[in-house]
């Protein structure tokens, strides 16, 4: 309840104040080490016809494609008045160490966890279009940049020009018109050329969109920023499948459209490679199989229940309802163009250190 009260306060702030509310990076409490279940979902009503589902989605700290996964079918551009939105804020952390910063690529989402504190921070993140992947590894933190410069690489100012006929400088000074915003975190692998940086667009999150780099809102990489210590250990992974056996005996799957590999890939029907774990946890007898089945051909992002003998939770359990969407939260307008939304989708060309 609490939680749904925060949002609702968002919502009703946005409408008094003609504003679309910047909310504080969705903080959560960790759950027992043998868990790995966090938050709960909630819905917004569409009041009007005025802006863009990427207005609702940095309201709620959400990516534009996990609020496309959710809620497939829904026009990006310009909702229709009274469709009811899930906004996924349920999730499962990834299988790995809760400690330091651990990147999904696959549900482009980042998990801080701070030290001394038990509770992990989630963001929503753009990361590598296609053709300039972020790659899996395991770094640190090496450098904090505050202001940073942005030097294009000799490729990045080749596909400027070939793609958009911008001839790019050498360097492009800091300030609010570098593309690498005003905060970045430079990561010890790849001789550093992979960075966590701001964007000066308000477009982008939860999409493919950088050269490699990972790409934060403004407000979400100032907040890291101000965090992460050097020497901060990064796990970036590609899990486009999560499952959790939970304390009370529940099963639960949440699977993502994984990345495209090519131009040709639909990230709602192609393959999924599972890892030998997962295949494991869901060839368990206390799976149910059909769940599976239909969790993996829905791909909605969001946790699914998947035990045996369990009816399957339904939206009004499961989800906590808000408020409608005033007019201001929805008066964000951003021309967007999207090929395939999940993978391949190229908002600008690259804007990132990386070749």
């Amino acid at each position: 309840m609490k939680k749904a009260l925060t949002l609702a306060t968002l919502a009703f702030a946005a409408y008094l104040t003609g504003t679309i509310p910047r909310a504080n990076a969705t903080e959560y409490a960790l759950p027992a080490a043998d868990s790995r279940i966090i938050g709960e979902n909630i819905t917004v009503t569409v009041d009007n016809s005025g802006g863009s589902l990427e207005a609702i989605a940095a309201t709620y700290k959400i990516g534009l494609l996990g609020m496309l996964e959710a809620n497939p079918g829904t026009d990006p551009y310009l909702p229709h008045p009274g469709t009811v939105l899930t906004v996924p804020t349920q999730m499962l952390l990834p299988d790995a160490p809760r400690e330091g910063i651990v990147i999904n690529l696959a549900e482009l989402r980042l998990y801080y966890y701070p030290p001394d504190k038990n509770s992990v921070i989630v963001y929503p993140i753009g990361i590598g279009q296609l053709g300039r992947n972020t790659p899996v590894m395991t770094t640190s933190i090496m450098q904090k940049i505050p202001n940073p410069t942005w030097t294009p690489t000799a490729n990045i100012r080749k596909h400027y020009l070939a793609e958009q006929g911008i001839t790019l400088p050498a360097v492009v000074p800091a300030g609010p018109d570098n593309p690498m915003g005003l905060f970045a975190l430079r990561m010890a692998a790849g001789r550093g050329v992979y960075l966590i940086h701001g964007t000066n667009a308000n477009f982008g999150i939860g999409m493919r969109v950088s050269s490699g780099c990972i790409r934060l809102r403004p407000d979400d990489i100032e907040a890291l920023f101000e965090q992460v210590p050097v020497g901060t250990k990064v796990r970036v992974v590609n899990e486009a499948v999560k499952v959790a056996l939970e304390p009370d005996g529940k099963r639960y799957i949440e699977v993502h459209q994984p990345l495209s590999r090519n131009e040709k890939d639909d990230p709602q029907t192609m393959h999924i490679n599972l890892t030998s774990k997962v295949k494991h946890f869901l060839a368990e007898d206390n799976t149910d199989q059909s769940m599976v089945h239909e969790a993996m051909m829905r791909r909605s992002g969001m946790p699914v229940l998947i035990s045996t003998g369990v009816l399957a939770e339904t939206l009004p359990q499961n989800i906590t309802s808000t408020p409608r969407v005033s007019p201001e939260v929805m008066d964000a307008t951003h021309t967007v163009e999207v090929t395939h939304l999940n993978t391949s989708a190229s908002l600008a060309p690259g804007d990132d250190n990386t070749h």
